[in-house]
C-alpha cells in the first residue's frame, strides 16, 4: 500500500474527512505501508495538499475529492446555511481541534460545561477532552472565571499550560478581562480569531485596563 493509499483509506473510513491531528494519529496505525522517513507527518501534510485528491475545507481539516457531495453540512456547510449557524460550527470546530492538539502534546484538555453537548466533526466535544472537572489550582473567584475559557490545556501538575479563546463576532473585551484575572499565573494565552480582525483587537488590547503593569 502506498503512503497515498494509507492517508485515502483512514479518511474514508472516517467519513471521508478528517483533521491533521487525527490522521498524524492514524495513517501510521496502518500496518501494510511503509513511510522509511523520520518525519511522516510532513508526508502527510504534503500528501493532503495534492488538489488531484483532497481539498482543505478549512484550517486543519481536509477532505477527499471524492467525498465532496456527500459530507454532512456541520462538515461543509452550504451556502444556504445561515452566517448564525456556520458561526456555531466554527466556534466549537475551532474548539474541537485545540483540544486534539492539545491531547496530541499530552496535556489534560478541558472544555466549559455549557459547551460540552457541542460537536466537533460529529463528536460531542466531552467525547474528546481528557477530562470533565476543571482542576481546581487556585481561589474559588479565579477557577470559577477561568473554567468559562474556551479550552483549557493543564500540565502534569493540573495547573493551567494554556489557555484559548475564540472570537467569531465579538470584541474581544470580555475573552481579553478573563485573561487579565489570571494574569499572575505563569499561563500562555491565545485569542484565535480571523485576521482581518487583527487591528480591532490590537485597539482592545491597548486599552490601560490590559496594559501589563
Amino acid at each position: 500500500m502506498t503512503q497515498y493509499e494509507a492517508v485515502k483509506k483512514t479518511m474514508e473510513e472516517n467519513g471521508g474527512y478528517a483533521t491533521l491531528a487525527f490522521l498524524n494519529q492514524n495513517v501510521l496505525k496502518n500496518t501494510d505501508c511503509k513511510w522509511g522517513t523520520k518525519t511522516p507527518f510532513a508526508s502527510i501534510r504534503k500528501i493532503v495538499q495534492d488538489k488531484r485528491f483532497f481539498f482543505k475545507i478549512k484550517p486543519g481539516l481536509w477532505a477527499l475529492l471524492s467525498y465532496k457531495k456527500k459530507l454532512p453540512i456541520e462538515i461543509l456547510p452550504s451556502k444556504e446555511t445561515p452566517i448564525k449557524e456556520q458561526e456555531i460550527y466554527n466556534h466549537s470546530y475551532y474548539q474541537g481541534l485545540l483540544v486534539e492538539i492539545g491531547n496530541l502534546k499530552k496535556f489534560d484538555t478541558f472544555v466549559p460545561h455549557q459547551d460540552k453537548n457541542k460537536k466537533f466533526l460529529g463528536k460531542p466535544l466531552k467525547d474528546i477532552s481528557s477530562i470533565n472537572d476543571f482542576y481546581n489550582f487556585g481561589y474559588k473567584r479565579i477557577v470559577d472565571r477561568a473554567k468559562t475559557i474556551d479550552v483549557s490545556w493543564f500540565n502534569e501538575r493540573k495547573m493551567p499550560n494554556t489557555l484559548f479563546e475564540i472570537e467569531h463576532s465579538t470584541d474581544f473585551v470580555n475573552s481579553l478581562t478573563k485573561f487579565s484575572d489570571l494574569q499572575d499565573f505563569n499561563i500562555s494565552f491565545f485569542i484565535v480569531a480571523d485576521k482581518i480582525r487583527k487591528s480591532d483587537y490590537e485597539r482592545k488590547l491597548s486599552q490601560s485596563a490590559f496594559l501589563s503593569s
